[in-house]
């Protein structure tokens, strides 16, 4: 809760009004009263002090009070501050045009001690009253907004893989069902490739698990730099192996991809002393194509894209095997 006394700016040129209002508010020792004897200045005064009530004649030789008030409405930081029109007139035409303005009241000079009194503090309260709201409601807008970063962190931590940093398994079987839904959506064909990083326990046995791990990770960002569309998935599948999911992509296309990576990551020349089919770090690929029908199952798609990759081993692995389905 803010804790907030009336704070009262009186905006009049003439030095009378401000005494007799002082007058009037002695039997009010909450109220702070602040004076302005010059309306050019009323808008400066007010941003530096932050009262919670204005009290302004409405005519003023330097600037009309109507005009003041339309000045303080355009400035954020006082805009909402409630403005008490003091006039000497109770003509109901200008009672009407100060309201229409943005007045928050309207005093004919000089008002009861008692009256002036209640209604300062009734103002000074709601704008109180609407600060603490603004507050609470900024509080808890700053609340929603941590929360949803922490939901969208811990949404990316479950989706993606301690290790290297790609996505997991868990969002892959997510992101793959979601591609071969719109495949057969809209009829387009739906690529796999599965790759494995060739003799990767030889690899571990060599150079220590310490050292596999750094290996898995950087074969892992190079086929996460070899993606180029914002569709193509890449994530860890399970130990030494990988799978990318390639949308909108016939076999040709995923071929292609395929063997880009293989070359990627020889490129990253490895040494891999105890493998047999080269001395640097190869992966071996299989991919498969299928554009969805009712008939088919997505784990069909799998199934030929691991037996491509069985197949490329088999053959002498840092190769890429296409199957079909």
């Amino acid at each position: 809760m803010i804790d907030m006394h009336p704070i009262l700016l009186l905006v009049d040129e003439q030095q009378l009004v401000h005494k007799g209002v002082r007058k009037m508010l002695a039997d009010a020792p909450d109220i702070e009263i602040h004076s302005c004897l010059e309306g050019l200045k009323a808008v400066a005064t007010a941003e530096h002090l932050g009262p919670t009530v204005i009290l302004q004649d409405i005519n003023m030789p330097d600037i009309n009070g109507l005009e003041l008030l339309a000045e303080y409405r355009s400035h954020p930081a006082i805009a909402e501050v409630p403005v008490i029109m003091l006039s000497g007139t109770s003509n109901v035409e200008v009672k009407a045009d100060a309201f229409q303005r943005g007045a928050d009241d309207y005093i004919v000079k000089m008002p009861h001690p008692i009256e002036l009194i209640a209604r300062i503090r009734h103002h000074s309260r709601a704008y109180v009253d609407h600060l603490e709201r603004e507050a609470a409601l900024k509080a808890l807008q700053q609340e929603k907004t941590k929360l949803a970063a922490a939901n969208l962190e811990l949404e990316r931590l479950s989706s993606q893989d301690g290790l290297t940093g790609i996505a997991n398994r868990r969002y892959f079987d997510m992101a793959f069902d979601r591609e071969w839904r719109r495949a057969m959506r809209e009829t387009e064909p739906l690529s796999l490739i599965m790759c494995d990083v060739d003799f990767f326990k030889q690899y571990n046995d060599s150079y220590g698990h310490q050292a596999g791990d750094e290996c898995l990770k950087l074969v892992a960002s190079s086929l996460a730099e070899a993606m180029h569309r914002p569709t193509d998935l890449v994530a860890r599948y399970g130990g030494e192996e990988f799978v990318i999911v390639l949308p909108g992509t016939h076999a040709r296309g995923a071929i292609k991809i395929a063997e880009h990576i293989r070359q990627t990551v020889l490129d990253l020349q490895l040494p891999h002393e105890s493998s047999t089919v080269h001395d640097c770090v190869t992966i071996s690929l299989g991919a498969a194509t299928v554009a969805p029908m009712v008939k088919h199952h997505a784990n069909e798609l799998l199934l030929s894209a691991d037996k491509a990759l069985y197949s490329a081993k088999e053959a002498g692995r840092n190769q890429v095997i296409c199957s079909g389905m």
